[in-house]
């Protein structure tokens, strides 16, 4: 077989976790040399560090990659994350619910969602069927510090520096044979409209490849630049468009313990993440700049952390919520922002460069003659999860009953609301979600869509195929935010019996009280992480 080279443009988080997912998984983390990786990338572009929350298939990226967890900890400023608390999003009125990573599925048939709506809702959801919520609530790690002994594990995730972690797997991966050349891109040499044969630097370097990969950001120096790919506006169904950003050191504003989930507290005109890392927290206010101006939202952004702020800088991001009209064109294939971008209400910002390296790996051309097959179903693939997440993130709007900002009150109108969206909810209003919804994604009433628009664009409607979030996930929102609350008083009336909660759910949450140390305490004996004050400290954990 003839040895490939790939020529990733571009580095920071999306270009090194290609980078570094391709050389773990074609060339078996370096011990191979089938594919050759060099990655381009500016000395003289600015880089953004922000803290990053992910999801679990992170997990899976470090594995092929080849990382030790508790390395890539140390090396990041990494913590656990086991959920995403959501604050205010129902009503203004500090009232949250937990979005877990771990539940309990009954076999052999789980009646959770239908058995909670026929009670009194007295205790949130996910508190029925996962331990997850209170687990996060008290503080705790999902690990224990010595071997593990609870039953099944609990299911988690990270918060990290990604500044860090793109440093961090430049280093792992030139180590393991990927080349790292540091230098402007200043050309771009086609042969014919959709083939690219080099890219020139101001080194006066010329890389030739088989296939290029553009990690460039929003400006899309490749596949939109040069091979003309269009863009897809999604802004009609999520309306934030910029973010500001902040970091809170430890040594000015540890709140007391090092929470194991991510926050996410709805504002005004939007929501502001609050992710904890070891050293600091990161918070950012996404919000939509029709609502609101950059200096209102820098104020309730301070505000939301009180005191103390006014000499700590904060930075503005300004992005558009859309996908690209093909991530992959010619022997081009576009990751990260330059193949588009949702907003981070679930924790999806590094989760579509992960997909975009663990597809193309699937996928990798090894024939020039197959480029434009593999080509279509990578699009297709990425297409499908793009409007998965559209879809999710959409549903946590659209079910607010806020009506205190005009933001909220604009976000809840129909024409804000996708029609697939659409669709589903109004078949979940006759049936709670089932898995079986997910194999096949027409409903009555659901029109023949198409898969995006422009030029090459799939004629089939998008498939959400539940491989993100499966029908728990959609239930843990959907009743998060009283879904059916007024159906329900009409179904089952309003004195109904309390909602009970599965045994093996409270046996485990007095099983975790005794074996899981808090958070912090697990981060400064297995990683060092410096020791702050507890707001408590339980029993037997000193």
């Amino acid at each position: 077989m003839q040895q490939r080279k790939v020529v990733i443009v571009g580095g920071g988080s999306a270009g090194w976790m290609t980078a570094a997912y391709l050389n773990g998984a074609l060339n078996k983390q370096g011990t191979e040399q089938n594919v050759l990786i060099e990655l381009l990338e500016s000395p003289d572009i600015p880089r953004i560090s922000v803290g990053e929350a992910t999801i679990p298939s992170m997990r899976h990226l470090l594995a092929v990659v080849g990382v030790d967890e508790l390395a890539f900890m140390k090396a990041t400023d990494a913590t656990f994350k086991q959920s995403i608390k959501y604050c205010n999003w129902l009503h203004n009125d500090n009232s949250f619910y937990h979005h877990p990573f771990t539940s309990m599925r009954v076999q052999p048939l789980d009646r959770a969602g239908s058995d909670w709506l026929k009670s009194d809702r007295s205790i949130p959801f996910m508190e029925t069927c996962s331990a997850q919520p209170i687990i996060c609530e008290m503080g705790l790690a999902p690990l224990m510090l010595q071997k593990w002994d609870m039953g099944s594990r609990l299911n988690y995730a990270y918060h990290m520096n990604a500044q860090k972690f793109a440093d961090y797997l430049r280093d792992f991966s030139t180590a393991r044979g990927v080349v790292h050349t540091l230098a402007n891109l200043t050309g771009v040499e086609m042969l014919g409209p959709e083939k690219i044969v080099a890219v020139t630097t101001d080194t006066q370097q010329r890389l030739t490849a088989d296939l290029f990969v553009d990690c460039t950001g929003f400006k899309a120096k490749l596949i939109e630049e040069q091979l003309g790919v269009g863009f897809e506006d999604c802004s009609q169904w999520l309306l934030c468009d910029r973010a500001i950003t902040m970091h809170l050191p430890y040594d000015k504003f540890y709140p007391g313990m090092v929470r194991p989930y991510t926050t996410a507290t709805a504002l005004s005109a939007g929501w502001i993440w609050d992710i904890p890392m070891q050293n600091q927290r990161s918070v950012g206010y996404v919000h939509s700049s029709q609502f609101i101006s950059i200096e209102q939202a820098e104020q309730e952004m301070r505000a939301y952390q009180g005191p103390g702020t006014e000499q700590l800088n904060a930075r503005v991001v300004n992005f558009k919520v859309g996908r690209r009209q093909g991530n992959w064109r010619g022997n081009c294939v576009a990751i990260g922002l330059s193949g588009g971008f949702i907003e981070p209400l679930e924790s999806t910002g590094l989760y579509l460069s992960d997909l975009g390296a663990v597809l193309l790996a699937e996928h990798f051309p090894y024939d020039d003659q197959d480029m434009a097959v593999l080509a279509a179903r990578y699009n297709r693939l990425m297409a499908n999860r793009f409007y998965e997440i559209l879809d999710f993130i959409n549903m946590h709007y659209c079910m607010t009953k806020r009506s205190d900002t005009a933001f909220w009150r604009e976000v809840q109108k129909p024409e804000r609301i996708t029609e697939r969206l659409k669709a589903k909810l109004a078949y979940w209003r006759i049936k709670p979600p089932s898995a079986h919804d997910f194999q096949d994604q027409w409903y009555p009433g659901m029109a023949a869509m198409a898969s995006g628009s422009g030029a090459g664009a799939d004629p089939r409607a998008a498939i959400d195929t539940g491989g993100l979030w499966n029908h728990e996930s959609y239930e843990c929102i959907l009743y998060g935010m009283d879904f059916l609350a007024e159906e329900c008083e009409q179904r089952y009336g309003t004195n109904r019996p309390a909602t009970g909660v599965h045994p093996a759910i409270m046996q485990r949450l007095q099983i975790a009280r005794q074996k899981l140390p808090p958070h912090a305490i697990w981060l400064n004996r297995a990683l060092g992480m410096a020791e702050y004050p507890m707001a408590y400290r339980p029993m037997g954990w000193v």
